[in-house]
């Protein structure tokens, strides 16, 4: 299976960069390709609502910026995985961007070997998560008709212990 990584972290060495290797690891182990898109790391802008992918564009984002990477992956993921730590009760501002510009990947339809999806959250505290599971839940479950894979979450001591990432890794595995 080809799996797309959209890593929201801008910590190149963070609890969600440590959730992310340990589910490539399993997953790699099984035979899966894994692509991790840094986006923190990438030039990608908001999303313009300016409609041309609605419209002229039939699809395609009138921006030409590294999200184009993003959608060449996308093209060929049988599986998505968002991962992020939580800012403010959502993802981090580098990952919502790229979530936005979904919006012109989704039309006129979603990509067609997409069909699986997950979340990985990292965050201090426990009570963090809500408005990203809204996002989650409403956008890729619900709009998208996605296969909901779970929600994979750290806080406080579990960021980075060992049997967290024990946790992902086996996840990643048993796909």
């Amino acid at each position: 299976m080809r799996i797309l990584v959209l890593n929201g972290s801008p910590r190149s060495k963070g609890n969600t960069k440590q959730m992310v290797e340990a589910f490539q690891a399993g997953a790699e182990a099984a035979g899966h390709q894994v692509d991790v898109a840094d986006v923190c790391r990438m030039k990608i802008n908001g999303c313009l609502a300016c409609e041309y992918c609605h419209s002229k564009g039939n699809g395609s984002c009138i921006q030409k910026d590294d999200m184009q990477e993003i959608y060449d992956l996308l093209k060929e993921a049988e599986m998505l995985v968002i991962a992020s730590p939580i800012y403010y009760h959502g993802v981090s501002g580098q990952l919502k961007c790229v979530l936005d510009r979904f919006y012109s990947a989704a039309y006129p339809r979603k990509p067609k070997n997409l069909k699986k999806v997950a979340m990985f959250l990292s965050s201090g505290d426990a009570d963090m998560y809500d408005g990203a599971m809204f996002s989650y839940q409403g956008d890729f479950l619900d709009y998208l008709g996605l296969e909901d894979m779970g929600v994979f979450t750290a806080h406080g001591s579990e960021n980075g212990s060992a049997a967290k990432l024990d946790e992902l890794k086996k996840f990643g595995a048993s796909l």
